[in-house]
């Protein structure tokens, strides 16, 4: 059986769960290949063929080494290329990229319980893949509640908060369908549960905002949340506008590579920014094209275009009144 020490120094097998009632963590052994799929690393949980083994947390925490390379994290909004971002990083002999890795979400739904496994799971994700390299980590959206635990864990640690504007954001979602709408409300629930603030609406208003209404609440929730974040680390966030990204990715994989405080030469970024992942849609490997294609005609409709100008008013008055200029300008 693997020492805990050796399982801490081998970066390869990477924690991806939590069992808050008997306080283990299991881990997988990956191959640096699975880092690069379009699947969330959250994703093998369902996959097969990896050697796992489970870990009491008391017997890991001491043997897990302190952060030794630029480590920054990637927080995000949902439907603003974070995805595409993690992708991008994840360059064997530059940096390591970790997309959502399931560890963290499941740390989000231990409550409490896993409060004392945030500081060495942060630490294990923290370890570079080889040498020199910098790693960058994207959580699920769906965990930005332990943004400020997993900064306080790693205090070398630096954060990218990553949005869109709010037509963007929307626009994601219809495209999404019922199930995308659904998912908006969803989201709604789980930010007023940790990030909320009295909207001067009883539940019977609540219940009958539409779908986009709710989904652009909880975008603006998460607006407000972001700007906690950059209130409480200062100099170490900075905000990224997606699609300020998806304009000019090579600007700004330059930006992140020195704000994180690691040396990558231009020609190397410029490699990066032409390379084959920016030719593929982040998510599912389709042509990027072709699918952005299908998106722009998926949202062309004079209802939804009106409905969603709507929205955005009611949210920008919303903001205005909470005193908050949004979404956050880019600081990156």
């Amino acid at each position: 059986m693997l020492s805990p020490a050796a399982l801490a120094a081998d970066p390869h097998w990477l924690p991806h769960a939590f069992d808050p009632a008997r306080q283990n963590l299991t881990f997988a052994k990956l191959p640096r290949a699975r880092l690069a799929a379009t699947a969330f690393l959250a994703d093998i949980a369902r996959e097969t063929g990896y050697e796992t083994t489970e870990v009491p947390l008391a017997t890991l925490a001491s043997a897990v080494p302190a952060p030794s390379a630029p480590v920054t994290f990637i927080f995000h909004t949902a439907f603003c290329r974070s995805t595409l971002l993690a992708r991008a990083l994840e360059q064997p002999g530059i940096s390591t990229g970790l997309s959502e890795p399931g560890i963290i979400a499941s740390l989000a739904g231990a409550g409490p319980a896993g409060q004392g496994a945030v500081a060495p799971v942060a630490a294990l994700l923290a370890r570079p893949w080889s040498a020199g390299e910098a790693v960058f980590i994207k959580p699920t959206n769906h965990a930005n509640r332990l943004a400020p635990a997993l900064m306080q864990a790693l205090p070398q640690a630096r954060a990218v908060l990553m949005s869109n504007p709010l037509p963007s954001f929307l626009a994601a979602v219809v495209r999404k369908g019922m199930m995308g709408r659904r998912w908006g409300r969803q989201l709604y629930l789980e930010m007023m549960s940790y990030a909320g603030m009295d909207l001067g609406m009883d539940g019977r208003e609540q219940f009958l905002m539409t779908d986009l209404q709710a989904t652009g609440l909880a975008w603006f929730l998460n607006q407000r949340f972001l700007a906690a974040l950059v209130q409480n680390f200062g100099a170490r966030v900075r905000v990224l506008d997606g699609d300020a990204f998806g304009r000019d990715p090579a600007k700004t994989l330059a930006a992140v590579y020195a704000f994180a405080g690691h040396a990558v030469s231009p020609e190397q970024v410029a490699a990066i920014a032409s390379g084959p992942v920016f030719a593929a849609d982040a998510k599912t490997g389709e042509d990027y094209a072709a699918k952005s294609a299908r998106d722009a005609e998926a949202t062309r409709s004079s209802v939804t275009e009106d409905e969603i100008a709507k929205v955005g008013e009611w949210v920008n008055m919303i903001a205005r009144q909470a005193g908050l200029s949004v979404p956050l300008a880019q600081t990156l």
